[in-house]
């Protein structure tokens, strides 16, 4: 036996130091650890993945679980302790028992929780705790059921204390807003949008439901019908001067606004409109803002054809229905600043100018412009001469329709959408639509006749030889009912689709024929209507879609049908528009009850509780449209103007041989004899 060596004398003598309450921890970490080295490479490898899951699941379910305890929280209420137990308190401090007199308050929601919570006023004083969830019934909402889908708590209005219903919008219908901008002649890419980024005031989830009470029926009783364009109108304004007043656009659901050029766009529309519907306070204001503060000094790039069609011809209608001055100054600034567009190579004008800079520049993704906008605003321009005897509004725009009247590349009057800025020619040669970057070149032929005294033969001719090649190539007749539209040609190849634009065309069949074009221009013109008017009323929620296909086959199946990406409803004006001329010309009541129709859907689905009336993004689902949070500017300027002429019984309002309307329905006067 080997003597014991100093190492081995030391642990002798030593008391055993494992047990030592100093040392058990790094005793218990040397055993772990041990332990883990006698571990196969595949077992240690094993337990770290799991332990990473564990850690990966629970960084992604704090979050969650935080958020849904604090809506329990704000949900179910609090509960006090204090000297006489636990009892049960609303934020705010006061108890139920408190309050068993007092109204129920309206619920408030949350953006960040998305259902049924209420707005909370803490008392740090106080110790409170959450109460354990409890699992409640809906709340009740106000409003008709088919705007209950999703829907969260309502919103008190901090004005009219009315509550507001949410909905949160589904992430595709989201998305395809994100991709697709609505402008008067087009539907453009977003990536081909001349609008700027949405500012900040812009961003953020909403989802409110429209909330409205039913409309007023037309049976059981009399109804006065332009009172109740008048009440819509005043609801619209409401929001607009609420939540975006001077600004471009009303987001009605979020209860902000949207800017395209930062010209109050949805003003300067609606001016004309509330002088006819005899809205004195509210154009009374609207001049105010007109007169101190708009301003086309601003280096801001807006596009020729939208800023001419509602700005420029909203100046120049009011000029003319008010006799002031004011307005008639402010339309000569802005079409002298329009100018430079004019400045190309082909005369051609640009689609977009700096008013600011003076300067004039193609979109960002081609050097083309639409026919449309370079053939739809002449009406303005050449009226902006005539007023102010300055010819050179009227020779640019002239010289643009000189020169597509001499283009090659038409198709028996039908023209390509697309021209070359520098060129002057034509591009994308063989399509051929009364649709968007289209449409109005058309409306535009037969209205710059008439407004010129009827004395410009070209501009005859070229509408002629159109409707001959609409009625050769584009109109066709569904198989089941025989319905008559419009679809499009590619390269010789027949689209049966039909854009709500394209129900701009029976009433400008119809103002033809009332002006002594061939009577086969009305009979088109009244089977059109009707196909329109269908595109509505086939409808679950009785409003059009964007876009309409048409069942060519016989059968006992539907006429219409709707794509997804088509279904929605921008509150445009076409189909009201025509409604108009066809009673206008006829007297046949039935289309004053079509409008009717239109008119109790849009306050049905559209209407935002609070003010203002928003686009949807679904017409077929009556129990989730899916608002969309924008109001045009032209459901105020068009939209509400036509459905107003259309009930008033005045035959003098505008008389169609005095007046003629530019395409944003904005009337200027037919001009006596041919222009110098």
């Amino acid at each position: 036996m080997y003597p014991p060596s100093r190492k081995d004398f030391i642990a002798l003598t030593l008391p055993d130091s494992s047990n030592h309450p100093y040392n058990n921890g790094k005793h218990r970490r040397q055993s772990c650890w041990r332990k883990w080295k006698q571990l196969s490479r595949l077992q240690r490898s094993l337990i770290l993945f799991l332990l990473m899951l564990l850690l990966i699941f629970g960084l992604f379910s704090f979050p969650s679980i935080t958020e849904q305890w604090r809506g329990f929280s704000d949900r179910e209420g609090w509960l006090e302790v204090n000297d006489r137990g636990v009892r049960t308190i609303i934020p705010g401090g006061k108890s139920l028992s408190d309050q068993a007199a007092e109204k129920d308050p309206p619920p408030m929601v949350r953006p960040d929780v998305g259902s049924d919570t209420v707005e909370e006023t803490r008392d740090q004083n106080i110790p409170m705790m959450p109460k354990p969830p409890i699992k409640k019934k809906g709340a009740s909402k106000r409003g008709p059921p088919n705007l209950q889908k999703n829907v969260g708590a309502a919103l008190p209005d901090a004005a009219e204390g009315e509550k507001k219903e949410l909905i949160e919008n589904e992430g595709g219908e989201e998305d395809k807003e994100e991709k697709i901008i609505s402008w008067r002649g087009a539907m453009i890419e977003a990536d081909q949008a001349t609008e700027p980024p949405p500012s900040a005031v812009d961003k953020g989830p909403v989802a409110p439901v429209p909330v409205n009470p039913a409309p007023p029926e037309a049976t059981g009783g009399s109804v006065d019908r332009l009172e109740v364009v008048r009440d819509t109108f005043r609801h619209a304004w409401k929001g607009y001067k609420d939540h975006a007043w001077g600004r471009d656009e009303l987001k009605p659901i979020s209860k902000s606004f949207g800017e395209w050029f930062g010209l109050g766009l949805t003003l300067i529309d609606s001016l004309d409109t509330m002088w006819i519907l005899g809205l004195k306070e509210e154009f009374t204001e609207a001049k105010s803002w007109v007169e101190q503060e708009l301003s086309f000094s601003k280096n801001t790039d807006v596009n020729l054809f939208e800023t001419t069609i509602r700005v420029l011809g909203g100046l120049l209608s009011t000029y003319h229905l008010t006799g002031d001055q004011l307005f008639l100054d402010k339309a000569k600034d802005l079409g002298s600043r329009l100018m430079p567009a004019f400045n190309t190579p082909s005369k051609i004008p640009f689609s977009d100018v700096n008013i600011g800079k003076g300067t004039a520049h193609p979109p960002r993704w081609t050097t083309d412009s639409t026919l449309a906008e370079v053939t739809s605003i002449q009406l303005e321009f050449r009226e902006l001469s005539r007023l102010t005897q300055e010819p050179q509004y009227q020779e640019v725009v002239n010289e643009v329709m000189k020169q597509v009247h001499n283009l090659g590349g038409k198709q028996d009057g039908l023209v390509p959408m697309f021209i070359n800025t520098n060129s002057g020619q034509f591009t994308h040669k063989g399509v051929f639509t009364l649709g968007a970057r289209a449409d109005s070149y058309y409306e535009y032929l037969l209205k710059q006749w008439i407004q010129g005294g009827k004395t410009e033969d070209t501009l005859l001719e070229d509408y002629l030889q159109a409707i001959d090649g609409v009625k050769k190539h584009l109109v066709r007749q569904t198989g089941p009912n025989r319905l008559t539209f419009v679809g499009e040609l590619s390269h010789n190849r027949f689209n049966p689709k039909m854009d709500h634009l394209v129900c701009f065309l029976p009433g400008t069949l119809a103002l033809g024929a009332h002006n002594g074009l061939p009577g086969d221009h009305m009979d088109l013109a009244v089977k059109l209507m009707e196909t329109c008017y269908q595109m509505y009323k086939q409808m679950e929620t009785g409003l059009s879609p964007e876009i309409a296909h048409f069942n060519l086959q016989a059968s006992d199946s539907q006429d219409i049908y709707v794509k997804p990406a088509d279904r929605h409803n921008l509150l445009r004006p076409e189909t009201v528009e025509s409604l108009f001329y066809l009673y206008r010309f006829t007297k046949d009541t039935k289309y004053r009850d079509w409008g009717w129709e239109i008119l109790q859907s849009f306050n049905k689905y559209t209407k935002v509780a609070g003010g203002g009336y928003t686009s949807i993004n679904n017409v077929e689902d009556p129990t989730n449209p899916g608002p969309r949070d924008k109001m045009e500017s032209f459901f105020l300027g068009e939209t509400l103007k036509y459905l107003y002429l259309l009930f008033s019984d005045d035959a003098e309002l505008l008389h169609l041989d005095k007046y003629v309307f530019n395409t944003e329905a904005h009337p200027l006067p037919i001009w006596p004899s041919s222009p110098k």
